[in-house]
Order: structure tokens, then C-alpha cells, then sequence
């Protein structure tokens, strides 16, 4: 049933007690359905939210395929996060942020850097999966930097915000120790006590 990479949508399904209705905001949402943290939230779960991807050769899919979300195709470090967030009328305490985007370019910091400034004094989230891509710190030794900093400042951020870090440094290859996501709960909107349900 489920179609995140590794299971983002189950760990979100899980720490939420399998909610109907929730809200989601998918920053890097590539493929509407393969690999996809959300689609099942919304296909199967009835959730709705906004998914934010830079290329349009998506468009179409999404207005067939993802009906009850609004599709964004920009550029996710020139968003206005507040207005958006405004004139689509998202509550306050919305159940799942992801943000996948490309650590080598700082794409990836740059986004969150937008959040804390504009969205996390107003906004929270339940669940968050941050991919800050480590591995690639063994393969891109001229970015090393970007991949270190964005994981430890990254980490820094949710943490002054309240978060609480449940699973670092997800690995999609425990062969290669490909670490490259961190999940997140905050504590006001999750029992991180769930944590049993995952199992």
C-alpha cells in the first residue's frame, strides 16, 4: 500500500493514529505516485495539501492524478511560504512537512531558512521527513560542506523550534550506509510514544 521511499507515509500514518482529512505540505514532490510520501495520504486517507515541485514536466500528472491538492511549480527557495499558506487557508497545525530538495545547490537550506523566518513563528507541523543527503559527504568531497552543515543546521533549526529528532539519519541502502533523512515530531501535535505503532 504504501509508496514513500522508505515508507515516509507510513511513519506519518503511524505517529497520527491513521488520521482522515489531514493537511500536508510536499516540498520536492517529484513523481505523484512512485516514491511519493504523500500520495496515499491523500488518495487513500483523504488528506489535502500543497505540492511544490520545480519541474513542470509534472504539471499535468498532478492535475489528473492529485485532485485534492494545489500544485506549485516554482522555484521552492522564491516562494512566499506566508501568503501561500494564507490564500489557501492551511490551518495552523498542519500534520506532515516534507522538504526533498538538492543539498548540493543549498536549495535545501535555503527552504528551511524561509520557514524559520516566515512560517514556524505562525505554523506547526506534526511529522516532518528533512532530507539532508550525508552520504553524499563520501562521494562529493568539492561539497562536503553543504551536506555537513545542512544536516547539523538543519538539526538546529527543528530543534530551537521544538522539535523532537525520532529517526536520524534514515538510510534507503544499509549496505553503502546511504544516511539521508532525518524525521521529526513536534510534541504539542504528537505522542512521540506512538513511536511503538511503527514497529
Amino acid at each position: 500500500m504504501f509508496k514513500g521511499q522508505i515508507f515516509q507515509d507510513r511513519f506519518v500514518l503511524s505517529m497520527l493514529n491513521y488520521k482522515n482529512n489531514g493537511y500536508f505540505i510536499e516540498i520536492g514532490s517529484n513523481d505523484p505516485i512512485r516514491h511519493n510520501n504523500t500520495y496515499i495520504l491523500e488518495n487513500n486517507f483523504n488528506w489535502k495539501g500543497i505540492m511544490i515541485e520545480y519541474d513542470k514536466k509534472w504539471y499535468e500528472l498532478y492535475k489528473n492524478i492529485r485532485t485534492n491538492s494545489i500544485h506549485i511549480m516554482e522555484d521552492a527557495t522564491k516562494i512566499d511560504y506566508k501568503t501561500l499558506f494564507e490564500t489557501n487557508q492551511m490551518p495552523l497545525n498542519i500534520d506532515y512537512l516534507q522538504i526533498d530538495l538538492e543539498v548540493d545547490n543549498n536549495s535545501t537550506m535555503e527552504t528551511l531558512i524561509k520557514f524559520d523566518n516566515e512560517i514556524f513563528d505562525k505554523y506547526k507541523f506534526a511529522t516532518v521527513t528533512f532530507e539532508h543527503d550525508m552520504y553524499a559527504v563520501y562521494y562529493d568531497f568539492f561539497l562536503t560542506k553543504n551536506y555537513i552543515d545542512t544536516k547539523n543546521r538543519s538539526k538546529e533549526i527543528f530543534q530551537n523550534r521544538g522539535y523532537i529528532l525520532l529517526f536520524e539519519n534514515i538510510m534507503f541502502d544499509d549496505k553503502y550506509n546511504r544516511q539521508f533523512e532525518d524525521w521529526y515530531v513536534h510534541p504539542d501535535l504528537v505522542d512521540p510514544n506512538n513511536l511503538f505503532k511503527i514497529c
